[in-house]
């Protein structure tokens, strides 16, 4: 009996250790677990926060492409720069500064002095062509009132030369004159216009009379009573003729 009861003591002595020991392992476990939940809670923000960073800055690198591409392009090494493009930056700068250029005093004087000198050159080149063709016009009406004047005097030449003796030497000399002046009214531009023998035109011929003559066709000069002259282009005086019906 003695020996039951030693043995017993012992397995509750040894009971007892192991829950001493047990009640041990537990505080020890509920000591540690506070230090390791906040040692996790620290590195999951440390986490977060390397995700953070990285994703802000490839966030930044996706936003510095287009620019740099951008760049690229409108630079002056870029394939997709154009010349229109090149030739609109200056205007850009402009309107982006908000300044517009300065316009010289000086500059804007000497272009109103220039179109001042460019009216004064055409007005006084239109008033020289005008002065030049009224000239022209005073000099053809005072040249024609002289002819007519003279037209007189050569009809009285050719009638009294029309039945003189030319072996005369009188006779002789007047014919020389009247050559003579003949040849310095052509030489002025003054001719005779043909009328007899030809067909009645009312833009040259005066008809003052008219015959019948069935020889002679009709409307056509017969006799030429006074003699017609030109002047150039214009008719100074209208021959007088007679015209067969």
């Amino acid at each position: 009996m003695p020996e039951d009861k030693n043995t017993d003591n012992k397995e509750l002595k040894e009971e007892a250790e192991a829950a001493e020991e047990t009640q041990k392992t537990a505080e020890e476990a509920e000591k540690e677990t506070p230090e390791s939940a906040e040692t996790a809670e620290a590195e999951s923000a440390d986490a977060e926060d390397t995700a953070d960073e990285e994703t802000v800055s490839e966030a930044g690198e996706a936003d510095a492409e287009p620019e740099t591409e951008e760049s690229a392009s409108d630079g002056p090494g870029g394939e997709e720069a154009s010349g229109d493009q090149a030739q609109d930056k200056p205007k850009r700068f402009w309107q982006k500064a908000g300044k517009t250029p300065k316009k010289d005093k000086r500059d804007e004087q000497i272009a109103e002095l220039q179109d001042k000198v460019a009216r004064q050159l055409a007005e006084f080149d239109n008033f020289r062509k005008r002065t030049e063709k009224e000239k022209a016009q005073n000099y053809a009406i005072g040249a024609r009132d002289v002819l007519e004047k003279l037209l007189p005097v050569l009809d009285n030449f050719e009638r009294g030369l029309k039945d003189v003796d030319l072996e005369d030497p009188f006779a002789a000399g007047m014919d020389k004159v009247y050559k003579q002046m003949v040849t310095t009214l052509e030489g002025l531009g003054v001719t005779p216009i043909e009328a007899e023998g030809k067909e009645f035109d009312p833009n040259f011929h005066n008809a003052v009379m008219h015959v019948e003559d069935e020889n002679i066709g009709e409307n056509i000069v017969t006799q030429e009573l006074q003699k017609g002259y030109m002047y150039k282009d214009q008719v100074l005086r209208y021959a007088m003729v007679t015209v067969a019906n």
